[in-house]
């Protein structure tokens, strides 16, 4: 079968973006306890118990190729401290979503998510000559909102009343896009901010 995208491994300086498999579910099993992130109503982030059937379920989707999974290693003990992905692809528009993303707490507010952004939008971008890159995030999820607004990402609107959470709470969705005559400004924007925390 054609991937598009194609599993690939990213790099940035202290972040590393692998492609995920069940070899990271021990780590994955104890970052996702780290602040208890499960426990958020308005993310659908997995507990423990239920790490390796979230890791089966995005690979199934890249199977399908509509989504390619990444495991987020920090290079400083080379553990997974997350899972993100390129999602939603559009391989006949050349649009991706990134999205899927948590990270352990004890990573979060620090130059991580910027990193991981960085090399994502990068490849989407440059490698895979992606004319969109969207990110979608639940309404009420300020901590994600602020963060994709700090990317440079412009809010499209709100799809309201768009999904059933797994609490039957019912989802309005916040979404963002990047498109590719942004990129150059975004990624000026990226680079400075790393630069400040270094």
């Amino acid at each position: 079968m054609y991937y598009w995208p194609k599993p690939v491994t990213l790099f940035s300086e202290s972040v590393k973006l692998e492609p995920l498999s069940v070899n990271h579910l021990r780590d994955l099993h104890q970052a996702v306890k780290d602040g208890l992130l499960f426990n958020h109503w308005y993310s659908n982030i997995p507990e423990p118990k239920d790490m390796e059937k979230e890791i089966k379920r995005r690979l199934a989707l890249q199977e399908s190729n509509s989504m390619l999974p990444f495991a987020v290693i920090t290079k400083r003990n080379d553990r997974a401290v997350g899972m993100t992905t390129y999602m939603n692809v559009d391989k006949d528009n050349k649009r991706v979503e990134i999205g899927s993303t948590w990270y352990a707490k004890s990573v979060q507010r620090t130059s991580l998510n910027t990193e991981c952004k960085l090399i994502l939008l990068e490849h989407a971008f440059e490698k895979l000559n992606c004319i969109c890159v969207e990110f979608r995030t639940h309404i009420m999820n300020h901590q994600s909102r602020r963060g994709i607004e700090r990317l440079g990402a412009k809010l499209d609107g709100i799809l309201r009343s768009n999904a059933i959470q797994k609490n039957g709470t019912i989802r309005d969705t916040a979404v963002y896009t990047i498109i590719q005559s942004e990129w150059s400004t975004v990624k000026a924007n990226l680079e400075y901010q790393l630069t400040r925390v270094r």
